[in-house]
Formats: structure tokens, sequence, C-alpha cells
């Protein structure tokens, strides 16, 4: 890994990866950019790709400038107390909605994870992250119910959808278009 200060793009990070098979660039929520390249490919190849993504990368920068100034940012007292309300509610909220929709899950963690709200791995075990808290009542079921039907399909194909959505009554793309207006908090030193 290595750091590049571009005078139009600021700090990039650029990483050169044995798994990468393509260029990959992201806009961190710092506004820094990551530049993930193969092997193969030369550092000024990688920097020249994002050189022609500017308009991308501006436009997501405004994005993530937006949604960081209407995310709330947590103190650690608040982070806290989300970690007791999660690992209080989430189990019972959890098992009651398995039950009533006919899911098996293999086990259930409450994380601090950043990047989703959940996960299921292909072993059926649920992993929720604790800022799922901070979202009103119908959008927790909603994410756990995703990750439940996740322990019949492993994907998000046709069959998950119809899936999920007979589960929430027709409402799926509904829920997500809501879901999508809610962000994981800032928390401090980010």
């Amino acid at each position: 890994m290595s750091i590049v200060h571009h005078p139009k793009l600021g700090m990039i990070e650029c990483v050169r990866s044995l798994r990468a098979r393509s260029i990959r660039l992201a806009v961190r929520r710092d506004a820094t950019l990551r530049l993930t390249y193969p092997l193969f490919t030369l550092r000024s190849t990688a920097i020249n790709f994002a050189e022609r993504k500017i308009a991308w990368i501006e436009a997501t920068r405004r994005r993530i400038a937006e949604r960081n100034n209407n995310t709330p940012i947590l103190t650690r007292d608040d982070i806290e107390r989300l970690r007791r309300e999660a690992r209080c509610t989430l189990p019972p909220l959890v098992e009651r909605l398995a039950r009533e929709h006919g899911f098996q899950y293999s086990a259930l963690s409450i994380s601090s994870a950043h990047t989703r709200w959940g996960s299921c791995s292909g072993k059926n075990s649920i992993s929720l992250s604790l800022y799922i808290m901070t979202l009103p009542e119908h959008l927790r079921e909603f994410i756990i119910l995703h990750e439940l039907c996740h322990t019949r399909h492993h994907n998000h194909s046709a069959a998950f959808h119809a899936l999920l959505d007979s589960c929430v009554c027709g409402k799926e793309k509904l829920l997500n278009k809501e879901l999508r207006s809610y962000h994981i908090p800032a928390t401090p030193g980010e």
C-alpha cells in the first residue's frame, strides 16, 4: 500500500492486490480515495483510471458530505447504551420473527459493524449491527426478516426477494426505499 497526494483528487490510498481482477475505486466516509488494482497493473495506470472518474468522485463526495451532515454522531456512552439495548431487545425479536415465519438460524451475534445492518453466514448464523437500534422498529424487523430469508436463499435471487416480499406483506420495495434514507451513525474517531 502507498499513499499518493494527487493535486485534484487529494489523498489516494493505492493498494496492489493479488485478488483484484480489475481496478476498483472507492470513496471513503472521510472523502479520501482507495484505489485497488491487480498486481500486474502499474500504479500510474490505476491513477489515470481515477482521474477519468473525477465527476463520479465529486458526486460521491457530495453525497457523503450530505449524509454526514444528516447523520448524528454518537458518543461512547450512546454506543454502550445501544449495545445494552441490542443485547436485551434483538435476541427475543429474532426468535419471535423466526418462529412466526418458520425460519431456523444457527446463532445470533450482535456486532458494532459500520458497513452493514446485518448479515447471514453460509451456516445460517445471523449477525446484527448494534446500530440497528437507531432505526424505527418496523425497519429493525425488516432487516431481521431479510437476514432470516438468507437462511433459505444465500443470495439476492428472485426467489429470495419473493420470500422477503411475502414476509413483509408485499412492502419489500417500499421498506428498502425507506431504509436507504437511514445511515449507520458516525462514532468518535471517524
